[in-house]
C-alpha cells in the first residue's frame, strides 16, 4: 500500500471479571507485525490475544513478588537468639 507507515498497529482490550478493561496501542515494525500475524493464524488465535499472553508472561516473570505479611513477625531484635536456640528450647515439652 503506497504511503502506508512501515509498521502495524494492534488495537484492543482485555477483560477480567475483577478488573477494568484497558485499551492500549502497540506499534510494531512491518516484519514483527507479519511474524505476529503468521503465528496467530497458525495457532488459530488473534494477534491481540498473543500480545496479551506475552505481556502477561513478561509481567509474571519480571514483577517483584509480594512478600507474605507474616514474614518477620517473629523477629525478636536479639541477634544472638539463634545461637542460643538449643539452650532456650531445652526442656520444652516436658511436663
Amino acid at each position: 500500500m503506497a504511503g502506508a507507515p512501515p509498521y502495524g498497529a494492534i488495537y484492543g482490550y482485555h477483560i477480567h471479571s475483577n478488573m477494568a478493561k484497558m485499551k492500549t496501542t502497540v506499534y510494531l515494525d512491518a516484519a514483527e507485525y507479519r511474524r505476529l500475524k503468521a503465528l496467530a493464524t497458525g495457532e488459530g488465535r488473534s494477534a491481540a490475544e498473543l500480545i496479551r499472553a506475552a505481556v502477561s508472561q513478561y509481567v509474571e516473570r519480571s514483577a517483584p513478588r509480594a512478600r507474605p505479611r507474616s514474614l518477620g513477625v517473629g523477629h525478636s531484635g536479639d541477634g544472638h537468639l539463634s545461637e542460643r536456640a538449643e539452650e532456650l528450647l531445652d526442656g520444652l515439652g516436658r511436663g
